[in-house]
């Protein structure tokens, strides 16, 4: 077991995964030398060469479009996009190429790319750097999601997206680059593509992903001090999503909230909320109640803290559910 940053993490992820597979590279602007904005590449140019830890001009299509021909060809790319709201020139790429090649293809050709996406708020920035982009995303078929919320899953969950056989996107949360918690680095987290009970309960459910998973686990806690057991689910993945743990988590517990950065409009709590509905209606003594961003573009920093969900607005949530 190692104690690492998320940052450091998904670094040495990045650099198992190179050792263990030549045909594997990486790609992105200024991931060389500078290390990427947030020095996720940091030494990896150095040691594995410019042929493998690409500098790439400033154009996201360029990037994508690249990286699914040297797919075709054999490679392995990983792709860096800088900053989520970045990655909206590459979006055609991504889910009109990307995602439908095998499809396209009845099975023939497969487009293994990974695709780094740090995102989220938190950072103090605006607009373009603060995005939460994956419903975009998770609504086309053909591309895997998945969004680590913590160092062990940074480290373990990028691995596994360079070893699988179809597109993943990498939702990595920018504001939890500096989490540290435990690694161990001789077995992995189990299927990525499966949700985690990070803390049992019995009186109403929370699920989360990413830089909210947290505050969620805040939330618990603060609840537990009312007497309430809450439990808490790790979605971990956004595409595929593990509805059989939640569901038989609502089964037991009859309340369900689920949080996330990006607005409810349209968001992956929407999808959750109709599916529990559907397989557990006469299991729920409240509604189902969604907690995460506003429909609007994301606001300055100075008022980004009223934005993003919080304990206070879980705890919210929490007393609505009960009230019923």
């Amino acid at each position: 077991m190692s104690t690492m940053t998320m940052a450091k993490a998904i670094n040495a992820g990045l650099r198992a995964g190179l050792a263990a597979n030549p045909k594997t590279l990486l790609m992105g602007e200024d991931i060389g030398a500078l290390g990427g904005v947030y020095r996720i590449t940091e030494g990896l140019q150095a040691e594995f060469g410019t042929d493998r830890v690409v500098d790439t001009p400033l154009a996201e299509s360029g990037i994508i479009g690249t990286a699914i021909g040297l797919a075709l060809r054999g490679y392995r790319p990983v792709c860096e996009i800088q900053f989520d709201g970045f990655v909206f020139p590459g979006f055609n790429q991504i889910t009109t190429q990307l995602a439908k090649m095998h499809s396209r293809s009845e099975g023939a050709l497969s487009a293994p790319v990974v695709i780094r996406i740090p995102y989220g708020g938190g950072i103090g920035s605006i607009e373009h750097h603060s995005e939460s982009p994956e419903a975009l995303f998770a609504h086309t078929a053909g591309l895997r999601i998945l969004a680590p919320s913590n160092p062990q899953d940074g480290y373990w969950m990028i691995q596994q997206a360079m070893q699988g056989k179809d597109p993943v996107i990498v939702f990595e949360p920018k504001r939890r680059y500096w989490l540290k918690g435990e690694v161990d680095t001789t077995a992995p987290s189990g299927d990525p593509y499966k949700a985690q009970i990070l803390r049992a309960g019995t009186d109403a459910t929370i699920v989360a992903y990413g830089p909210l998973v947290p505050v969620a686990l805040a939330a618990a806690e603060a609840a537990a001090e009312d007497g309430r057991s809450i439990e808490v689910i790790d979605l971990r993945s956004i595409s595929p999503i593990d509805f059989d743990t939640v569901t038989e988590s609502v089964q037991r517990t009859g309340r369900l909230i689920v949080t996330h950065e990006a607005p409810t409009f349209g968001g992956i709590g929407g999808e959750i909320a109709s599916r529990v509905a559907e397989r557990a209606f006469l299991h729920l003594e409240a509604p189902v109640l969604r907690v995460g961003g506003f429909h609007m573009p994301y606001p300055v920093a100075a008022v980004e803290e009223h934005y993003l969900p919080d304990i206070d607005r879980l705890m919210d949530a929490l007393d609505t559910v009960f009230s019923y």
